[in-house]
Parts: C-alpha cells; sequence; structure tokens
C-alpha cells in the first residue's frame, strides 16, 4: 500500500531519506526514491531494472540488516536537471554513486545507483 512520504527537494536530501527509510524497514518507501525506470547495480556485478526489482532488492537487504549508518556525502556534481551524488562507504565497499534526475514537480528521484555489497554495518 502506498503511503505520502515526504520528496526530495534537492539531490542530497536523497540519502537522508534512504537512511531513514531503511532505518524504518520500509523498502517500499525507499524505492520510491527511484524513477520507475531506475537502475541499481547491487551488489556490484548485479543489476535490478525498475522500482519493483529495487524494492525486491532491498527487501532482500532489509532481512538480513536492520541498522544503516548515515554515511559521510561527497560534493554534488550537477548539470541542469542531473546530478551525481556519492558518499564514503563506512562498510569497505568500493563506494555509492548515484545519479538523480530533477522531476517536472521540481523533486528528485535516483535514476542509477551503484553501490558496492553492504557488508555488517560499523
Amino acid at each position: 500500500m502506498s503511503t505520502e512520504r515526504e520528496r526530495a527537494h534537492e539531490p542530497e536530501e536523497l540519502a537522508r531519506l534512504w537512511v531513514e527509510r531503511a532505518n524504518a524497514a520500509d523498502a517500499e518507501g525507499m524505492a520510491a526514491l527511484y524513477e520507475p525506470d531506475a537502475v541499481m547495480a547491487f551488489p556490484i556485478g548485479q543489476e535490478h531494472h525498475g522500482r519493483d526489482a529495487i524494492q525486491k532488492a532491498f527487501e532482500g537487504m532489509l532481512a538480513k540488516f536492520s541498522y544503516f549508518p548515515m554515511e559521510t556525502s561527497l560534493p554534488t556534481l550537477r548539470r541542469g536537471d542531473i546530478a551525481l551524488t556519492s558518499s564514503v562507504p563506512q562498510d569497505n565497499s568500493r563506494g555509492r554513486y548515484q545519479v538523480a534526475r530533477r522531476q517536472p514537480d521540481g523533486t528528485w528521484l535516483r535514476l542509477l545507483h551503484s553501490s558496492g555489497y553492504f557488508g555488517e554495518p560499523s
């Protein structure tokens, strides 16, 4: 069941919203931060195409992990309605990178997301 959730008005807000929803075990809410046809690589080498597949991947992650720390964000790169965000992983993975796109209503959603394996939280 869908519910009204906070939306990202800047691309940098997507990380905070993702962590809040992950810590609330809200896989549907996590997937709602992605465009309907987004692509996520998680773990590296495994791709999930579309919001439904991304939600299923998050459901699997939430079955294994219950705490997700807020990571230090690196500077956002912007070009018009496209933004590249990234963070310094706390789980010793290779990194996390996201391409977000401004939506017609001015909010932001992730279009591409690459994340290393999420190991045991620190």
